[in-house]
């Protein structure tokens, strides 16, 4: 068992994922029954989504977290047509998926600027309420922080990905030489000659048995959904957590990586995966590169040494293979580029397979109106108007 100190807890409670807001939209305005005149409608509440924005930063901003639009304006003689209320509008980050209470998907917001209507405004007086208002949609909803990312770095504890992050961007984590450095995730961007920028995400280190919420678990499992690729990082002379757990070689580690993200969501096993073998300046390492190679080329030869619940169901198959020294910066420029190739490649059948579905989409509306309708259903059509 893991256990972590009240520091580490406060620590981590500075990043917030997850919030639960009441919202409601605002009242109709009154109608005015003796010259026919409609009250304005309700404002409208809006999660829109901002590059800058926090869910801290909207916590702490709006520490009541109830976001109430405005009323509609009452009917007049001087203005029969009440006009509309004030819209209020929620300021949230970038990556957010909007929940109501029962956990039904309402919205994503994937890029700034994107906005979701999550509680109505209430409809003026008119003549079909009798000129009496409606009162606005009233709505309990999530937002659940999802980090958008171009490459997510997956790893045990000490792994050296806050090293890591620390090389190929200008990301400045915190780095030690003991386990669990990282507590909250950590945003780095890579810059290359052409201008082009690569987000990449340090994710707090899984431990074996994350995908059943030990740790960290599902905390940030679920950021990994979010990136587009991922980077696995592993420390060649292996992996133990603490003196009381076992030994992991580097082969073992990624196995039970794999398994982690199988038992969480095999959907994750399907997305374009690196692997970035560190500390290759450690005595030795040279070799058990050469032992580890052996191993990923010919897992089944090796599946033997596992135990049953260690295995997953289907192995990772890496794009690209690094061995790299995050300290001496031994092999980074070559993984910089090999994450670059494999973002381009994924890009290149993402466009191809979105132009398959234009074409196809375009045979079948030309095929629908190159055949012109039967002489029943014309029939039918006539017998209809007659």
């Amino acid at each position: 068992m893991v256990h972590c100190s009240c520091a580490l807890f406060r620590k981590y409670g500075n990043f917030i994922d997850n919030l639960r807001l009441f919202t409601k939209g605002g009242s109709g305005g009154m109608g005015y029954p003796r010259l026919g005149g409609e009250g304005g409608k309700g404002g409208d509440v809006w999660v829109v989504a901002h590059r800058k924005m926090t869910l801290k930063q909207l916590k702490n901003r709006y520490p009541q977290k109830r976001f109430v639009a405005g009323e509609g304006a009452n009917s007049r003689v001087s203005a029969l047509k009440g006009s509309k209320g004030k819209d209020c509008e929620i300021p949230v980050p970038v990556g957010i998926s909007v929940t109501d209470e029962n956990g039904k998907i309402i919205g994503e917001l994937n890029k700034e600027e994107d906005r979701i209507l999550v509680a109505e405004g209430g409809i003026g007086g008119k003549l079909l309420t009798n000129f009496l208002p409606l009162k606005g949609q009233a709505r309990i909803i999530h937002l659940d922080l999802k980090l958008i990312a171009d490459v997510g770095l997956v790893g045990f504890p000490n792994a050296g990905k806050s090293s890591l992050l620390s090389q190929v961007s200008h990301a400045k984590p915190e780095i030690a030489d003991y386990a669990f450095t990282t507590l909250k995730p950590e945003l780095g961007v890579i810059m290359y000659k052409d201008l082009k920028q690569v987000s990449v995400a340090d994710l707090p280190g899984l431990i074996e048995g994350a995908h059943m919420n030990k740790g960290m678990g599902h905390k940030f499992l679920k950021h990994i959904e979010r990136t587009r690729q991922l980077l696995f990082v592993v420390d060649i002379s292996g992996f133990k957590l603490s003196s009381h757990t076992q030994y992991r070689t580097a082969f073992e580690t990624i196995m039970l990586l794999t398994k982690e993200l199988e038992l969480y969501k095999e959907e994750l096993q399907t997305k374009p995966a690196l692997l970035a073998v560190n500390k290759m300046d450690l005595p030795d390492a040279q070799d058990k590169f050469h032992e580890l190679m052996d191993q990923l080329q010919n897992p089944k030869d090796f599946l033997h040494l596992f135990e049953k619940s260690m295995i997953p169901e289907r192995t990772m198959e890496f794009e690209h293979i690094v061995p790299i020294s995050a300290i001496t910066g031994e092999g980074i420029e070559e993984l910089k580029h090999c994450i670059r190739k494999s973002l381009d490649e994924c890009a290149d059948r993402e466009n191809e397979a979105h132009h398959k579905k234009q074409l196809l989409n375009l045979r079948i509306s030309s095929t629908s109106y190159s055949n012109p309708p039967s002489k029943h259903a014309v029939t039918h059509f006539r017998k209809e108007v007659l």
